[in-house]
């Protein structure tokens, strides 16, 4: 047969129609954020990716990143995360493995030795307990820098090994042995 209804009625049944799901909420969430990507040029690759993040202070909002390291971040002059460290922080600090690829200057480094520091935590005296392998002499510098400078206040040793012989001298000649 045929339904009669107001116009009041016909509004109420449409707006009742329009209620959100679930679904649609995640279908909303996933286009805001592929917007996001695509504005920044952020192209991922995998399955239940963390999404990116669009400032530093969400890192100790959503991870708990400990709050000096938050300090160095912004007394280092970093402000606006770059591309590769708004993908690639919280791709980590999910302990997801990753491959990234960005042009020199876009912060790769800062993209690893954030994840580092905050999966550490905090400093414990049992010798080394990350190591990061440079392929030239320069770039083993520029990361050390940015970890002393990131690490500055936690506690942490940031140590750069450039050579067996040096590191004997710097931490004894059983250190090959036990570390």
């Amino acid at each position: 047969g045929i339904k009669w209804m107001s116009s009041l009625e016909v509004k109420f049944e449409d707006a009742k129609d329009k209620k959100p799901t679930a679904e649609k909420l995640e279908r909303l969430r996933r286009e805001k954020i592929n917007r996001f990507r695509n504005q920044h040029r952020i192209n991922v690759q995998g399955t239940d990716l963390p999404d990116p993040i669009a400032t530093f202070q969400q890192l100790q909002e959503e991870y708990k990143v400990h709050p000096k390291i938050m300090e160095n971040i912004q007394a280092a002059g970093f402000h606006v995360p770059t591309p590769i460290q708004m993908q690639a922080i919280p791709v980590m600090l999910h302990g997801r493995e990753l491959l990234a690829s960005a042009p020199t200057g876009s912060g790769k480094t800062l993209a690893f030795c954030i994840p580092l520091l905050a999966h550490l935590k905090q400093p414990r005296n049992k010798g080394f307990r990350a190591l990061i392998i440079a392929p030239t002499r320069e770039l083993a510098s520029q990361t050390h820098r940015e970890l002393v400078k990131l690490a500055e206040g936690t506690g942490f040793r940031i140590h750069m090994i450039h050579k067996a012989a040096e590191a004997a001298k710097k931490f004894g000649p059983k250190s090959s042995k036990k570390f």
